[in-house]
């Protein structure tokens, strides 16, 4: 069956986004349509709807949005977009004023998407003008979205469903196989019960739902059976993952373990009080990838208690020097903000110590950003944008110089990889089972290695080299 038009999906913001529009990709290509993104080649059929999944972590997320949402408009002139995610769900109305040609599409709501493409096709199939006619699709976008839910639900707060309806809702867009990405995710748990002084990622995606265990190992095992090396286990808060029979993460990793032959499982974020024995245990496997990131936001206990996380300094340190006592040399990385509300210059040092302590070789430095509706967007007083900037810069320099010490102490030795799959012509890069992305020397041609495969090599002066 030949398609019916082109469909261009972007994607902002946190791996969750990045399972979703993976998922989506896949509906859409089921159904007859020809996908695409800016990393893939040009677009075979006119483009007529491109879906931004969005972020909303920061104001700059936001910018970022707006300005992918006016380049799209520019780009395709015939092409509807579609808005969805953490800012199309807090800022429906502003996004929809940029241009009519604009549908926001709330972020509680996304995975009823996983309807959409099917919806089309049938429409495309009974109606030529459909896949013609911008104004017509658009239309039928809008009866799509009002089968979904009205203005009215979304505003009304009982729009959060039942918590079994929810948990439903939420993992419908996953799947098997991946149009965009060389190593397999899943999704299994959205949303947070903490609530931060400065995040507003709670607000956009709710409380803290969970993919019951049974239907995890059931899916991440059909993952496996496609061929896959590694599936990243994704979400919000992993911490909080529940199983109302099963029990906690420790325990689903210990399920997935048992269930499944070969693949390596990928822990996405961590929070350091919830690195307990039980943890610690399950992650010495050695189908445990030897990669952890923890989400720290500080090293000062002042910032830390204002900021309202469940944890201090000291639960650090203790985080990360177990998990390496667990895992021989693992590489460790981490959330930082900088210039966050009463920060002071001793606050920020007490940061940069510890991580230069530990040794952190990746740290996600970020400027405060104060997002409405979060406690600390009126905090006071404010640390100078430079101040936090600075910081931030000194904190990436020192991230800089522990990823070299880290790649350093990785030479000469072993690991498993997975090969990336080449853009534009790209050199072949490979991800290591350490998560060090680098180029991969091989002897045949390039075009008999293809994306996703794993294999094993060794680092030698910051190349990948096929292991004998």
């Amino acid at each position: 069956m030949s398609n019916f038009f082109s469909v261009r999906i972007e994607t902002l913001g946190c791996r969750l986004n990045q399972v979703e529009s993976e998922a989506l990709a896949v509906r859409f290509a089921e159904c007859g349509f020809d996908v695409f993104s800016k990393e893939a080649e040009a677009s075979i059929l006119p483009v007529k709807l491109c879906i931004v999944n969005t972020c909303t972590v920061t104001g700059k997320a936001e910018q970022k949005a707006r300005r992918l949402i006016r380049l799209l408009l520019k780009e395709h002139e015939e092409s509807v977009i579609l808005v969805t995610g953490c800012y199309a769900e807090l800022e429906t109305d502003s996004i929809e004023k940029i241009n009519k040609r604009i549908i926001a599409f709330s972020g509680k709501k996304k995975d009823e998407l996983d309807g959409l493409p099917q919806f089309l096709k049938d429409f495309c199939l009974k109606n030529k003008d459909l896949k013609e006619d911008t104004v017509n699709l658009k239309k039928n976008l809008l009866i799509f979205r009002n089968k979904i839910y009205s203005k009215e639900d979304r505003l009304d707060k009982s729009f959060l469903l039942k918590e079994t309806e929810r948990r439903k809702s939420m993992f419908k867009l996953s799947s098997p196989v991946f149009v965009f990405h060389s190593r397999a995710s899943l999704k299994i748990q959205d949303g947070c019960n903490n609530a931060c002084a400065y995040c507003r990622i709670r607000l956009a995606r709710g409380t803290s739902v969970s993919l019951p265990a049974e239907e995890a190992v059931r899916r991440i095992v059909q993952i496996e059976k496609n061929g896959a090396a590694e599936v990243v286990l994704s979400g919000v808060n992993l911490s909080q993952y529940r199983d109302e029979t099963y029990g906690g993460f420790a325990n689903l990793l210990a399920m997935l373990l048992e269930n499944t032959k070969k693949i390596r499982l990928r822990i996405s974020s961590m929070y350091p009080e919830c690195v307990d024995d039980g943890i610690l245990e399950i992650v010495a496997n050695k189908r445990i990838c030897p990669h952890f990131h923890l989400s720290i936001q500080s090293g000062s206990d002042k910032i830390l208690k204002a900021m309202n996380r469940p944890y201090r300094e000291a639960d650090i340190r203790r985080a990360i020097n177990n998990l390496r006592k667990a895992k021989d040399n693992p590489f460790i990385g981490c959330d930082i903000i900088t210039g966050f509300p009463s920060e002071t210059e001793e606050d920020f040092l007490q940061t940069f110590k510890m991580c230069e302590d530990l040794k952190i070789p990746g740290i996600h430095v970020f400027p405060f950003s104060a997002r409405p509706g979060t406690k600390a967007f009126s905090m006071r007083p404010k640390v100078p944008e430079r101040d936090a900037g600075r910081r931030a810069s000194l904190l990436s320099e020192l991230s800089g110089k522990n990823y070299q010490s880290y790649l350093a102490s990785c030479n000469g030795k072993l690991f498993f990889g997975v090969i990336e799959k080449p853009q534009n012509n790209e050199d072949l890069r490979i991800v290591t089972e350490n998560y060090l992305s680098l180029p991969l020397v091989v002897n045949k041609k390039a075009e008999n290695y293809k994306g996703g495969e794993g294999l094993f090599v060794v680092i030698k002066d910051g190349n990948a080299y096929l292991a004998d």
